[in-house]
């Protein structure tokens, strides 16, 4: 699947996810305020949240394909993973740390709460369950059948976000029948705590994984491993002295290889030789847009670094 029609589906998955959250938190809110429950307006925080959430990938779908320019030679991927981080950001904070608040608040109320009420404010979770279970089931299928689902910062939080939106949905349902049945808001308050720290775990792996791409992440060590042996297979390479590797967004990588050609080579050749090299890493892995071949003399290289540590030394 190429990165547009992947990316035309993984905003298919934000918008259908962007509508079912609005609506929600907007039932949540009206019922939670009518029976003054702290679950339902702790799951109503996380609606919020979401919808905020959604917005800010949204945007990072639609930034990170501008064109490289003078001031950004690598391009706009990353930033995929900057909006992705401040969506992590807005789970812990308006979602998670509001959701703790209210549950420590709730063991501190005193409010009459009526069984018709919150029979309403179950049949509002239940509504809510059945449309963040289709926001999820739609994610899931886009993660599927795009190819790199989990590696797509937006479907990624996507499904972290649906898949913890209908965990905390059972767990607020759970809270108000305890609260029901026994009377004390105990339960319910425990609920809130509960969704609380769900969505703070969310979220701190949700930013711990934006924020290794943001400062620069390798390709996976299998991956690197071919990259490795796809040159050292070449006939007119005698060494690789040194591969790096870096993700700039999703369909684009650099790789910068330090590598010593067999002898006999003139430059003519050698310059033959590297475009054919750039162009086989890129047949191999099309996402791999930046190519750095630094061609080098592996003896003389070493009798530098051996003499500049014995400078040192003296």
């Amino acid at each position: 699947m190429s990165g547009q029609q992947r990316d035309k589906g993984t905003r298919g998955a934000v918008l259908i996810a962007l509508a079912a959250n609005l609506v929600i938190a907007a039932a949540k809110t009206v019922a939670g305020l009518l029976v003054h429950s702290p679950a339902l307006l702790s799951e109503a925080a996380h609606s919020v949240a979401d919808s905020l959430n959604e917005i800010f990938l949204l945007t990072s779908l639609r930034r990170s394909h501008r064109e490289p320019d003078a001031e950004h030679p690598f391009g706009y991927g990353k930033e995929r993973y900057f909006w992705s981080l401040l969506a992590a950001v807005g789970i812990f904070v308006l979602g998670g740390c509001f959701s703790f608040y209210q549950g420590v608040q709730a063991l501190h109320s005193d409010h009459d709460e009526t069984t018709t009420g919150y029979l309403a404010g179950l049949g509002v979770l239940f509504v809510a369950l059945l449309c963040e279970g289709a926001s999820l089931l739609k994610a899931v299928h886009q993660a599927r059948t795009s190819g790199k689902g989990t590696e797509d910062p937006a479907l990624r939080t996507v499904l972290a976000e649906d898949g913890s939106a209908v965990i905390g949905v059972i767990l607020a349902a759970g809270g108000m029948v305890a609260h029901m049945v026994t009377g004390n808001p105990a339960g319910e308050a425990a609920a809130s705590m509960a969704i609380g720290v769900l969505l703070m775990v969310v979220a701190f792996g949700l930013g711990r994984t934006a924020h290794r791409s943001l400062i620069g992440a390798s390709v996976e060590p299998g991956q690197r491993a071919e990259i490795e042996a796809l040159l050292a297979e070449q006939p007119e390479i005698d060494v690789v002295e040194e591969l790096l590797t870096m993700r700039l967004g999703m369909d684009s990588l650099l790789i910068a290889a330090r590598i010593d050609l067999v002898g006999g080579l003139d430059s003519e050749r050698v310059e033959e030789v590297s475009l054919r090299i750039r162009g086989e890493i890129h047949d191999r892995w099309p996402s791999a847009d930046r190519v750095f071949l630094d061609i080098t003399d592996a003896p003389t290289e070493q009798r530098a670094r051996e003499a500049g540590r014995h400078g040192a030394a003296r």
